[in-house]
């Protein structure tokens, strides 16, 4: 599940650095990439929650924790 996570993040979003940390259904997200350069902190969480949408939405995954940041 990390894997699958880090993926559809490092896919959608350019030259994010990428670590998941997942303990059941909650998850625990940390994105480092210029893609977020201007962006409220919000719209950054934006942005991975839609990367991860799916797994949300299918229940998969219940609890997320997204830090995300620019180099």
């Amino acid at each position: 599940m990390q894997d699958e996570v880090r993926e559809k993040i490092e896919s959608a979003i350019p030259n994010a650095q990428v670590q998941v940390e997942i303990e059941g259904n909650r998850a625990s997200i940390a994105v480092i990439s210029a893609h977020f350069d201007g962006m409220s902190r919000v719209k950054k969480q934006q942005e991975v929650y839609a990367c991860i949408e799916d797994l949300i939405s299918s229940g998969v995954l219940h609890a997320v924790t997204i830090k995300a940041e620019t180099p």
